[in-house]
């Protein structure tokens, strides 16, 4: 017997809202059914207030409209925008997962869990790239780390948008510094931002805003010195000092991330070859035979 279907909350354009989710950014944000795709989707409603005027609201709007253009799969798909009663809104695919923030919990990931999820969130930014929409940042409350462990990054960081980290930090502050300084940005402003969220993952706490911040080793040993100039060169203050692409970045980590995995499979080998050698038990069993003939030896 099929499952009715929930009763509607309420409508914006041919979206059923379904359930209001918590606040996360600007806005409502509510689970909602596509009536035309038979899909269910993300909404989120932007306050009128959102915008500072007529022209921000248009660059917004166009920018959304060309990110649904933007197909990869380690980017949130953009759906619609649009606007009704004054009030824009955006809809966009609905994830079964968790934010990075909550994966990380206030400590460094394994090495190889930060790497590979590094390795999407780059490939990801590539992708937009690709489609002229790059970022210039991102924090690890907008990356959703899916069910089934794949990392998914927002066009627009819209979640934070106006929310505050613990120490009283805009979650969008989360940029390189040239974006930090009002200067102009490339896309070797998305390399330290991924390289950012890689240091993030592997120490548990955020790189230096202005200077080159400290060799992740310092402060987690268990990441490999390779590693660390990976991501001191994706951080470095000057962008004429990083990797010139996000591509490039990527290449890089698979084969930092290959060597962690050949590393990984020899010390299975040479765990698995000391379990399978024979001498330990030969000499327990040649020792307790010796015993047994000792006592033997002087019973007679």
């Amino acid at each position: 017997m099929s499952q009715p279907l929930p009763v509607p909350i309420g409508a914006i354009a041919h979206y059923n809202l379904l359930q209001q989710l918590p606040p996360s950014g600007p806005g409502d944000l509510y689970r909602a059914r596509d009536t035309i795709a038979g899909r269910t989707v993300v909404v989120r409603v932007l306050p009128a207030s959102f915008f500072a005027d007529a022209t921000a609201r248009g660059r917004f709007m166009g920018h959304m409209e060309a990110a649904q253009a933007v197909s990869h799969p380690n980017v949130v798909t953009v759906f619609d925008v649009g606007e009704r009663e004054g009030r824009a809104y955006v809809v966009f695919e609905f994830l079964q997962g968790q934010p990075l923030r909550t994966e990380l919990a206030d400590s460094p990931l394994p090495v190889r869990r930060a790497v590979g999820l590094a390795i999407q969130v780059a490939e990801g930014l590539a992708g937009s790239w690709v489609e002229g929409q790059g970022r210039a940042s991102l924090t690890p409350e907008a990356v959703i780390v899916t069910a089934k462990g794949h990392a998914k990054i927002p066009l627009l960081d819209l979640a934070s948008l106006g929310s505050l980290d613990a120490d009283g930090r805009r979650l969008s502050d989360c940029r390189s510094p040239e974006e930090a300084a009002g200067r102009p940005r490339d896309e070797r402003a998305d390399v330290y931002v991924a390289g950012a969220l890689l240091y993030e993952m592997l120490t548990a706490s955020r790189p230096v805003s202005a200077g080159t911040p400290a060799r992740p080793s310092s402060i987690n040993p268990r990441v490999p010195s390779d590693l660390d100039d990976v991501v001191l060169r994706a951080l470095a203050p000057d962008p004429g000092q990083r990797y010139q692409s996000v591509p490039t970045l990527a290449a890089e980590l698979r084969s930092v991330a290959a060597i962690l995995d050949v590393r990984a499979a020899g010390r299975d080998q040479k765990a698995a070859a000391q379990a399978s050698r024979p001498w330990p038990r030969l000499l327990i069993a040649a020792a307790a035979l010796g015993a047994l003939a000792a006592a033997w030896w002087l019973a007679g």
